[in-house]
């Protein structure tokens, strides 16, 4: 069992930053890949990035590429998502979710493809 929990939401101005972590607990040790998803009210789940827990690969939104960036601490257990440059449509609530299967192809798009989440955070970007 893995466990998970976000934090670092809040509300800010366009243009503004916020870092956001995925903390983990549990058998980290099985973590194979942690990505981020946000849900905007009315809408479905949707990837943001992700990360191999190990940091070799990264993966991002075209969304969001030069905006936000995604790293890890294994010595923290820890997942962050800095995000830079925000706009209004960037509003959402976030989750991570954990991936402890090994694969060889990458489904980091696909909800489908974690095993564990986390409760959300909400980053709301006011105009």
């Amino acid at each position: 069992q893995v466990q998970l929990v976000e934090s670092g939401g809040n509300l800010v101005q366009d243009g503004g930053s916020l870092r956001l972590s995925c903390a983990a607990s549990g058998f980290t040790s099985t973590i194979f890949t942690v990505g981020w998803f946000r849900q905007a009210p009315g809408k479905e789940r949707e990837f943001v990035s992700a990360i191999k827990w190990n940091g070799d690969d990264t993966y991002y939104d075209d969304s969001v590429k030069g905006r936000f960036t995604i790293s890890s601490d294994n010595a923290k257990n820890t997942v962050y998502l800095q995000m830079n440059n925000l706009k209004p449509k960037d509003t959402a609530v976030y989750y991570c979710g954990a991936r402890t299967r090994r694969t060889t192809v990458m489904y980091v798009q696909s909800t489908m493809w974690y095993d564990y989440w986390g409760q959300g955070t909400q980053v709301t970007v006011s105009s």
